[in-house]
C-alpha cells in the first residue's frame, strides 16, 4: 500500500460528482488523500463529499464552473484555506456541446469546447503549480481522450482539446521538472458515463466500437481510477509528460 499511499496529500479534482472523476476521487481518498469535490453544482458536490466522508475520507465540496477563470481561482482558493497545500491536481472536467461533422459546428460550441477543455486546464495549472513547486512538487493528473489520438469524424473539436491536453502536459512537464512536479495525461477509450452516454447507448456505435476492442467491452470508471492513484503517488514519481492509453486495447486493435 506505501507505494501508492496518498496519505498527507490533498488532491483537487475537478469534475468529480460522477463519472470517471468521481471514481478518482473516491479511489484516491480510499488511498488516504483529502480530496476536493468539484462540479458546477454545489448539492452534487455535498452528496459526493457526504459519501467520501460517511466511508472514513475527508472531503471538501466547493461548485466550480471550469468556464469562468474566477471560479477556478475560488476554487482554488477554498482548498488552500482549507487544507494549505494543493498536492495532485486532477483536471478531469470537461464539455462537448456538439456531436457531428467539423465543418458544421457554430463557432459559438467550437470556442466553448477549447475554453473549457483546454483553456481551464491551462488556468489551473498557472494557479496551482507555483505553489506545489514552493512546497517541494507535486503531480498534474489530466484526463484526456483517445479522441486525442485518432481521426473522427463526429467529435472533432473535442479531439482538438484532447489532443492539446497531451501537448500541455508534456510543455508543462518540461517546464516544471525541475521542481519536481510531474504532469502526465491518462487517455480513456468509451467509459460507461453520463458524458459519452450518446456513444455506449446507441447500438450501432456501441457494436461498432466493441466490435474493434480485443476486450470487446467498453470501461468502467473505476478502471480508469487506478491509474490516477499510479502518477499521483510514489509509484509514479519517475513518469511524467506521458500518456497513459487505457481502452481495453481499442487504439492498438482498430
Amino acid at each position: 500500500m506505501s507505494l501508492f499511499s496518498l496519505e498527507g496529500k490533498v488532491a483537487l479534482i475537478t469534475g468529480s460528482t460522477k463519472g470517471i472523476g468521481k471514481a478518482i476521487a473516491e479511489q484516491m481518498a480510499k488511498h488516504g488523500a483529502k480530496v476536493v469535490i468539484s462540479s458546477r453544482n454545489q448539492d452534487a458536490c455535498d452528496e459526493v463529499a457526504a459519501e467520501i466522508e460517511a466511508n472514513g475520507g475527508e472531503a471538501l465540496a466547493v461548485a466550480c464552473n471550469i468556464n469562468y477563470p474566477e471560479q477556478l481561482q475560488a476554487l482554488v482558493d477554498a482548498t488552500l484555506a482549507k487544507w494549505g497545500k494543493i498536492d495532485a491536481l486532477v483536471c478531469n472536467a470537461a464539455l462537448n456541446p456538439f456531436f457531428g461533422a467539423s465543418q458544421d459546428i457554430p463557432d459559438e460550441a467550437f470556442d466553448k469546447i477549447m475554453r473549457a477543455n483546454i483553456g481551464s486546464v491551462h488556468k489551473l495549472c498557472q494557479l496551482v503549480l507555483p505553489g506545489m513547486a514552493k512546497a517541494g512538487g507535486g503531480a498534474v493528473v489530466i484526463v484526456s481522450s483517445i479522441g486525442g489520438l485518432k481521426g473522427t469524424d463526429k467529435l472533432g473539436a473535442y479531439a482538438i482539446s484532447k489532443a492539446a491536453d497531451m501537448q500541455i502536459a508534456r510543455n508543462l512537464a518540461v517546464e516544471w521538472g525541475k521542481d519536481n512536479i510531474r504532469v502526465n495525461c491518462i487517455a480513456p477509450g468509451l467509459i460507461r458515463t453520463d458524458f459519452a452516454r450518446a456513444l455506449w447507448e446507441n447500438p450501432e456505435i456501441y457494436e461498432a466500437t466493441v466490435s474493434k476492442y480485443p476486450m470487446r467491452r467498453i470501461g468502467e470508471p473505476e478502471e480508469i481510477a487506478g491509474a490516477a492513484v499510479f502518477l499521483a503517488s510514489a509509484a509514479g514519481s519517475f513518469t511524467t509528460g506521458q500518456t497513459i492509453v487505457i481502452d481495453g486495447g481499442g487504439t492498438i486493435a482498430g
